[in-house]
Parts: structure tokens; sequence; C-alpha cells
């Protein structure tokens, strides 16, 4: 790493394309990653207020008997109705930059020179994009991660479908329809020592 220059990279790729997988080659290497989809998870309960306002912006009680998130109530709400997941979005989405932001200072803080977070809509939403400097695409063709997705589940076909669904950008991605827009591309179409050789290239690129 020249310098003491940080860099912070966002992972992305679609069901079944094995971006999981290269963040925990990039942890091996000592390269922190924050999870996006654990890490809202638990913002839903550690945020203080944040239930009650989604719930009052929704119309909608999105608690369960305890007082915590009902995810089934929350999911009926907001995946047909764009209107409503874009007011879930919008709610939600600062508090995980704002958590993001002081994870990554405690990991830089820490030594780390490189940080990632790992997460399917960097791509999508334009919101989180000044947040990193790099962003590393894992991606494979659409059959394939269909089928990656429905060994690793135990689901039917058109389950992992109905899923990859709600990644259009990342399908079209898959199928060349448009370009990816991204600093790294690991086409994950081998097997785990070629994933592991790709993963090792752009570790190499990220410290140079």
């Amino acid at each position: 790493m020249r310098g003491d220059r940080k860099i912070t990279i966002a992972v992305t790729g679609g069901i079944g394309s094995g971006k999981s997988l290269v963040c925990s080659m990039l942890e091996r290497r000592g390269v922190p990653v924050y999870d996006s989809d654990s890490e809202t998870k638990a913002l839903y309960e550690t945020v203080p207020g944040l239930l009650d306002r989604i719930s009052s912006a929704l119309g909608t009680d999105v608690t369960d008997g305890n007082g915590r998130l009902d995810r089934a109530k929350l999911a009926s709400e907001v995946f047909s109705c764009p209107e409503k997941l874009n007011i879930l979005e919008n709610m939600v989405y600062p508090e995980v930059k704002k958590n993001f932001e002081s994870w990554r200072l405690k990991k830089f803080s820490d030594g780390a020179p490189v940080v990632a977070m790992e997460s399917a809509l960097v791509l999508e939403k334009p919101f989180f994009r000044n947040l990193f400097d790099k962003i590393l695409l894992v991606d494979a063709p659409v059959e394939q991660r269909l089928q990656r997705a429905m060994h690793r589940d135990g689901a039917d076909r058109d389950a992992i479908l109905k899923r990859m669904s709600m990644q259009r950008l990342l399908n079209d991605i898959s199928e060349g329809k448009v370009s990816p827009g991204a600093d790294f591309i690991i086409v994950n179409d081998g097997n785990i020592g070629d994933l592991e050789k790709k993963t090792e290239e752009v570790y190499i690129q990220l410290n140079s």
C-alpha cells in the first residue's frame, strides 16, 4: 500500500454469484468486511425509535408482540408497493450509511488499509456510491448462478427465479445487456481454485 492511503471497496453481485465467498477470501487476507444484510437487520433493533418511525410512515405496525421487527409484516407491506419500499429505504439507508461510516473509521484507525462492504444493492442505489473508492463485481452466467442458489438453499427453480427477478440490473449485467460499471470484475465460472486466484489478483491490485 502506498503511503497512508485507505481504500473502501464495495463487493457486489447477484444471487449465486459467489460474492460472499469472495468476501470470505478477502477476510482471510486481512480485509475487514461489513455484511450489509446482517448489519441492516441489526439496526432495526438497535436504532432507538426506528421501528416506531417506520410503522408510522407506512401506516402499519410492523412489530411483533414483543415490540421487535416482524419481517413477514414488513415484507408484505413494502415488496408489492414501490412507494412504501421507497419510504422504507429513505428511512433505513441513512442509518446503514452512518453505521458503516462509524465501522469503517474504527477499522481504519485499527490499521486496516482496505475495508469492504458486501452488498447486492450498490450498483442500483446511488445513495451509497460516494462511500466507495472501488467497486468489485462478482458475476457468473445466470443459469450457473441459478443452479448454485438452488443447491445452496435447497429451493426449487421457481423460488430462486422469483428472488433473482428482484435483481434486474445484476441479471442484465450477467447477460451482457448493460455495462457493469465496476472497477474490478471477477467472473466466477470455474472451480474454487480459480476463484482464489482471481480474488488474489484483485487483492494485490488494491494493495499496490
